[in-house]
């Protein structure tokens, strides 16, 4: 890897870039209470949303109606499937659109959600225009509802996504970043953020819990745990040794949520694991979620930058770190690169209320 500058990481140019904006507006019975029933409300929004998204040149947009939360991920096939609590969205930028309500017969959402996925190539150039363009196409859609001062809570999510060993795999061609904060990337793009915004980063990973992995480190008995310590164990040494100090291993099979403690609270359901640290905190922040009696079939693995880490330069340096811990944990475990894939993600985001 290049070494010139510590402040820039050079990340496989195969690295898969997502963003999207989520706008969360609560509502109540005074609020349906302007439509003849919840169907029609959404109907009638829903309508409204999409006319408005096409006049933007906004071409993948979805209304939630049923309290499930979406989540989006990168694949070369546009898909979409729903559990109890979730909406998993699978899609490429530069190839998928899409105008989708989600609803369920019968049932009065708590809050209405409008997801924006960004379409295109280059989206990381094209974030601040793609944010200002959301914004005020939400704006517009405001002006159609019902009821004065309506609040709307705006979440902005971005990552960069490859495989940690996709230069073993012979794909040698590197691409680098700089990994500008969004706050100071966005002003200097003349898209201002709310002084109240919060924002964070962070890296996860997934590790698929292998045969290998089990005959490793499983011990005879009926308790997992030896597994899940032997793991806790190594990443934690691999994070020290970069001075990376807030981390976490969640291994219990929920899908972690990663928010910044200064507004939300570490919290649970049957599917999600919500995680809060606080960037600003200097001391070691550590959560572990796992069950002795239950095996799940990935473990994963969150690294999460400080405010010392946000330098005019970006995260470069701290993603840097990243790397390092993250082959260092993989030489622990022994993984095989050409057998193996180590999903990383680098995630910013930012939430206001609008």
């Amino acid at each position: 890897m290049p070494t010139h500058s510590k402040h820039r990481v050079y990340l496989p140019a195969t690295a898969k870039s997502n963003q999207y904006l989520l706008a969360e507006l609560k509502v109540d019975e005074t609020f349906y209470a302007n439509y003849p029933d919840a169907a029609s409300c959404y109907q009638q929004i829903s309508t409204a949303l999409f006319r408005l998204a096409d006049e933007a040149g906004l071409f993948n947009v979805h209304m939630i109606a049923n309290d499930k939360l979406p989540v989006v991920r990168y694949h070369q096939e546009a898909l979409s499937f729903q559990t109890e609590k979730q909406i998993l969205f699978f899609y490429d930028p530069a190839c998928h659109e899409a105008q989708n309500l989600y609803a369920k017969e019968g049932y009065q959402a708590r809050k209405l959600r409008f997801l924006f996925l960004a379409t295109g190539s280059d989206i990381r150039a094209h974030a601040a225009s793609f944010h200002q363009q959301v914004v005020r196409t939400l704006g517009r859609l405001t002006e159609t509802l019902p009821g004065n001062n309506l609040a709307m809570k705006i979440r902005d999510h971005q990552h960069l996504s490859y495989d940690l060993f996709t230069a073993a795999k012979g794909h040698k061609e590197t691409y680098g970043y700089k990994l500008r904060g969004l706050p100071p990337r966005y002003e200097a793009r003349g898209c201002t953020l709310p002084a109240s915004h919060s924002a964070i980063s962070y890296v996860t990973v997934n590790l698929p819990l292998t045969r290998q992995l089990k005959q490793k480190y499983l011990q005879d008995g009926h308790s997992f745990a030896s597994l899940y310590l032997a793991l806790e164990e190594c990443f934690q040494k691999a994070a020290a040794d970069k001075r990376l100090s807030r981390i976490a291993m969640v291994a219990n099979g929920l899908t972690p949520l990663v928010r910044n403690s200064q507004v939300d609270k570490t919290e649970r359901n049957n599917e999600l694991q919500k995680i809060s640290f606080d960037p600003d905190a200097e001391e070691q922040q550590f959560h572990a979620y796992w069950d002795a009696t239950n095996l799940v079939e990935t473990a994963h693995f969150i690294i999460v930058a400080g405010k010392e880490d946000q330098t005019e330069m970006g995260y470069g340096y701290f993603m840097n770190r990243v790397e390092e811990a993250l082959k260092a944990f993989a030489k622990q475990l022994a993984l095989d690169p050409l057998r193996n894939d180590l999903i990383v993600r680098f995630h910013q985001h930012i939430s206001y209320m609008a």
